[in-house]
């Protein structure tokens, strides 16, 4: 598995992650679970959406 997310993008991943567990918790509702599969793929550094898509914020190593 060849990491597809780039330093930004995991930033911006873990940031929203929070930002939105915050709000699932704060709202009481099972929403907050998605910040957790962004928070998830900002600290693995691989996102399986990209990969149809073709997709890589990543550096590509030639």
């Amino acid at each position: 598995m060849q990491a597809n997310v780039g330093d930004v993008d995991r930033t911006v991943r873990f940031t929203l992650g929070l930002f939105i567990i915050l709000i699932g918790v704060y709202l009481r509702s099972y929403w907050g679970l998605v910040g957790v599969i962004l928070i998830a793929t900002a600290t693995i550094k691989w996102c399986p959406l990209y990969i149809p898509f073709r997709i890589s914020s990543g550096r590509q190593s030639r």
